[in-house]
């Protein structure tokens, strides 16, 4: 499968709008589009956008349209926040679209499949999907491993994962993967920068060192 390049891919993906009212509780903060631009074409590289694509958590739809736009034919977004869910309808017209609401994606054949609903409870009936997600990085009080349950459902519903985790989580997701049948193929750091949105950040903007892990389950017997 050809696509456009990564540095194309992220131009494109820089107009993604961002949520309007992030939530802390949920830890909403908008995937940079050179890190979605990153996964999406080694996803495109590995052959793994040929398959059914679903993102976790989609949030305001960047992994799913970084997908979409890397020539991923059937893709599924799922969140929980209905507001956001509506940011990544408009994301999807404006950006996969080619910049005007009005056009492109509208038209398309293959438009992405927004889908409200909680992670862990999922509608998909999918053993073979590629899953893509940027999970809570469980950095707010009472969030603490909050990715958990996006490996569990990545591992259930997928033949391969790309996800998206705070620094340290290394050890975690290896014996996760271990332990559920999995094997990590691929493992880098990518910088995750988080501009001041909540009272608690005391700086203009964090730069943080995100871990992002490309894994193949086994088939569930």
């Amino acid at each position: 499968m050809s696509g456009p390049s990564r540095s194309t891919l992220a131009r494109r993906l820089e107009s993604v709008e961002d949520f309007s009212e992030p939530s802390a509780r949920l830890e909403q903060y908008l995937t940079p589009a050179e890190l979605a631009a990153h996964l999406c074409h080694l996803a495109g590289l590995q052959g793994d956008l040929e398959r059914r694509v679903v993102d976790l958590g989609t949030g305001t739809g960047m992994l799913a349209i970084a997908a979409s736009l890397a020539g991923a034919e059937r893709v599924a977004g799922i969140d929980l926040d209905a507001e956001a869910l509506e940011i990544a309808r408009r994301n999807e017209r404006t950006v996969a679209g080619g910049g005007s609401p009005s056009s492109g994606a509208e038209s398309r054949d293959h438009r992405i499949e927004w889908l409200r609903g909680d992670v862990s409870r999922h509608p998909f009936s999918l053993t073979d999907a590629t899953v893509l997600s940027n999970p809570p990085f469980g950095a707010q009080r009472g969030n603490r491993h909050a990715d958990r349950a996006f490996l569990e459902t990545a591992r259930e519903i997928g033949s391969v994962s790309y996800t998206i985790h705070n620094e340290g989580s290394q050890t975690f997701v290896e014996s996760f993967a271990d332990d559920e049948g999995g094997s990590v193929t691929h493992a880098f750091r990518a910088e995750f920068p988080i501009p001041k949105r909540f009272e608690f950040h005391t700086a203009a903007q964090e730069t943080l060192e995100a871990e992002v892990f490309r894994i193949e389950w086994s088939s569930l017997e």
